[in-house]
Formats: C-alpha cells, structure tokens, sequence
C-alpha cells in the first residue's frame, strides 16, 4: 500500500550568519498509512515542527525525499506544491489563525472558494463541517465574539472542509486550557474514527499522544518509534 505520505533521509540545517550551520533532522524516515493517528514528540526544539511544516509542503529539506501518495515532491516548483498542498493537506496550528473580520461560516468557506467552488455551494459545504465540529449556532460569529476553544474548532473545520488526504496538527491544544484542549483532541479522535481520515500531530503532551495509534519521539533530530496505543483506535 503506498503511504500517505512518507520522508526518505530527510536532513533540514539552517544557516544563522557566520555560524556553522544548525542541524534539526538528521535522516528522518518516515511511512504514514491512510487512516493512521500518528503523534511525534519531543522537548521543545527538537524540530518536530520543522518536520511537520517540511511534510507539508511548507518548507523544503536540505536533502532527503518527501512522497505525497507516491509523488516525490522535491524537484516540484513552487506552484506545484502549493496546487498539492491546498487539495490534499489540512492543516491546524497551535494559533488558529482565522481573519479576525470574517465569521465562522465565512472563514471556513474561504479556501473553498479559493479552490474554485461557488460561494454558495462553498458556504453550504461550511455549514455541515461546522456543525459537525459543534459550531452550528456559531456559524454567523467572528472570532473575537467566541472562545479559545470555538476558535481552535473553526480552524478544525477549514482545515477539513475540503476533504484533505492528510491533517497535520502542530500542537493543537498548546493554546488551550486542559479541559478544552481535551474536549479538542476527543474531536480531533472522532474525525479520526468516523471519517478514517489521517492525522499526524506534533505535541509535547505525552497523555495526548498516548491517545493515538502510534507514538514517535524526535531525538537528536531522528526518529525512534514509541509505544503503540494498547487498543487500536476504532477497534
């Protein structure tokens, strides 16, 4: 089966002035299989976000391979990536990111429309994702006029209104206080469950990643495989 997404000897230095260059991932290799809740760990800094951003198609490797359901990424123009990355990846970060003038409703439609949908075939599509996040008497409120935890679900719902192959989740609770950043991740497990949609999250919440399937821990910037969860999701 070939994978969602898979990183092959992925390396990723920075260059900082006249110092020697910083090295985060150092031959990362990675498989993750449609359906799969995959969680990577680490202290702060060990890159778990730069590789996250560099599955995503977000940043570049300095060497190494990223596949995208069996398409290798790196010779891609930016445009290319770009095309790839809006229809096949969700994404959702720690700050949620939405624009502070638009509604819940319209938030969610935006990437819709930007992919060509008729705003109200778009706004249609939005409704339904938003009600299944919970949001369905929110759809007409802008940001500031909900919580954190609302605001962290709308980012939910625009990160999978188009029906991505694969949502990346970069801390998704780090903004969150404990009790909602639980009520988050039990949503973030439900869409998992109900849609076998692929996830692969970045956190430093060991309770959190213990809820998943699989758990990796980055390490002196390569990967060591953790324990599996002891029942599978779904089962």
């Amino acid at each position: 089966m070939t994978p969602v997404v898979e990183a092959k000897n992925v390396y990723k230095s920075y260059v900082r002035d006249s110092s020697p260059p910083v090295e985060v991932l150092r031959g990362v290799n990675l498989k993750v299989q449609q359906g799969e809740f995959l969680t990577i760990t680490g202290p702060s800094g060990a890159g778990k976000s730069t590789l996250l951003h560099i599955l995503g198609l977000i940043d570049r490797p300095t060497r190494g391979e990223v596949f995208l359901k069996g398409r290798e990424t790196g010779k891609m123009g930016d445009r290319e990536r770009a095309e790839m990355r809006n229809r096949m990846l969700g994404f959702v970060f720690q700050a949620h990111y939405l624009l502070p003038e638009f509604t819940a409703l319209e938030n969610v439609s935006i990437p819709l429309i930007i992919q060509g949908e008729k705003a109200g075939t778009a706004k249609e599509k939005a409704r339904k994702v938003l009600e299944k996040v919970g949001l369905g008497a929110r759809l007409h409120h802008k940001p500031v006029e909900m919580s954190g935890g609302e605001q962290q679900r709308v980012a939910v719902a625009r990160a999978i209104v188009h029906g991505p192959e694969l949502l990346l989740a970069d801390e998704p609770t780090g903004n969150l206080d404990r009790e909602t950043g639980a009520y988050l991740m039990e949503l973030l497990l439900s869409l998992h469950k109900e849609q076998g949609m692929t996830v692969v999250m970045v956190t430093h919440n060991q309770s959190l990643a213990s809820m998943t399937q699989r758990v990796l821990k980055l390490v002196d910037g390569q990967l060591n495989e953790g324990e599996r969860a002891p029942t599978p999701l779904g089962a």
